[in-house]
């Protein structure tokens, strides 16, 4: 049981990490073969995931509801939404959902009709909590705090109409904050996170990282 439970785990995850490091850096013919492969067992691997994210997430509801917790009445919403959207797909316009995607159909609709106006609204009410917490961040304090609440200044005169008629040099400085010291901070952020994915994945692969196993040691 503990074989199974720690220590197969632990050499597929280094059997298909070896693999996937191989197929990314050789240039034998073979290796793109394998890469495609093993991209389309990750589609597969990432479909069963979906469905038990699926069950997992009816499966919290219905338990919430069950148990009468703070909040289950919300609970109704999210099995009315559930069961329309599928609906809508499994009918797909008339067709059926075995027969090809009607781009016109219902559940095209509910998505352009409900789904992005209701991520536009709270994207739009995120905006005001950003310029919230910018007011409280942006104090000039220090040096570098005040260099970051004049870039924030010179970006959103620069980005807004207001800031072309006080003077044409906010565009232009706008463009250069964005395109130099913007960039090359992203750069390193990115960097910073590619570092830290392949330290990861080196303590996962080697088993010096256990939490993925569910508490196994």
């Amino acid at each position: 049981m503990r074989f199974i439970k720690l220590t197969l785990p632990l050499i597929l995850a280094f059997a298909f990490g070896m693999l996937g490091v191989a197929v990314q850096y050789a240039a034998h013919p073979l290796a793109a073969d394998v890469k495609g492969t093993v991209a389309l067992w990750i589609r597969i691997v990432g479909g069963v995931a979906i469905l038990l994210g699926v069950y997992n997430l009816l499966r919290l509801h219905v338990m919430k509801v069950a148990r009468r917790e703070a909040g289950w009445g919300y609970s109704g919403f999210f099995f009315l939404g559930f069961l329309v959207v599928v609906g809508t797909v499994v009918y797909n316009g008339g067709q059926w959902f075995w027969r090809p995607f009607v781009p016109a159909g219902a559940f095209s609709q509910l998505y352009t009709h409900l789904f992005e106006p209701a991520g536009a609204t709270m994207f739009a009410l995120l905006g005001f909590f950003i310029v919230s917490a910018a007011a409280r961040s942006f104090r000039a304090r220090s040096f570098e705090a005040t260099l970051l609440l004049g870039a924030a200044i010179i970006v959103m005169l620069g980005r807004a109409p207001l800031g072309e008629l006080i003077t044409g040099y906010f565009p232009g400085a706008t463009e250069w904050i964005m395109a130099v010291p913007n960039t090359a901070a992203k750069r390193g952020v990115l960097l910073g996170v590619c570092l830290g994915t392949i330290g990861m994945s080196l303590r996962i692969m080697f088993g010096v990282e256990r939490s993925w196993l569910g508490g196994q040691s």
